[in-house]
């Protein structure tokens, strides 16, 4: 009979991103798309950022964290990672009131907005011609 093996699972959304995240008691190692994070971001911030809720519950040891995710940019897969890590670690242990406090269990709600017609962008309208 195979062992069960502990596994915490959290979704994290962002801009356009969608991160699947699996964390399973470990020692610290962040994986993306199967690449190491350090390899799979471009900067240090991003990575920074998105290891904030491990940081602020003192488990950025406990725990190895194996992440999928699609769609979007760096910036908005970085926030929906740590969204998902956020939502995962609910799970897994007491942490509701360290995470709510920093205001990690909070969706970014704020997305492209959609093109008009007649405007160039979602607000910018054409140059105005007097003749």
């Amino acid at each position: 009979m195979a062992k069960s093996k502990v596994q915490y699972y959290g979704t994290g959304r962002r801009k356009s991103s969608v991160a699947r995240v699996y964390l399973t008691p470990g020692k610290g190692k962040i994986t993306v798309n199967g690449r190491p994070v350090d390899e799979y971001m471009p900067y240090a911030t991003l990575v920074m950022d998105l290891k904030q809720p491990l940081t602020l519950t003192n488990t950025t040891e406990s725990f190895d964290v194996n992440v999928n995710v699609n769609g979007g940019g760096f910036t908005g897969q970085a926030g929906a990672i740590r969204l998902g890590i956020a939502r995962a670690l609910l799970e897994a242990g007491d942490y509701r009131g360290t995470l709510k406090a920093a205001g990690m269990l909070t969706r970014d709600a704020r997305a492209k907005e959609r093109y008009k017609y007649g405007l160039k962008k979602a607000r910018r309208a054409p140059q105005f011609s007097k003749r």
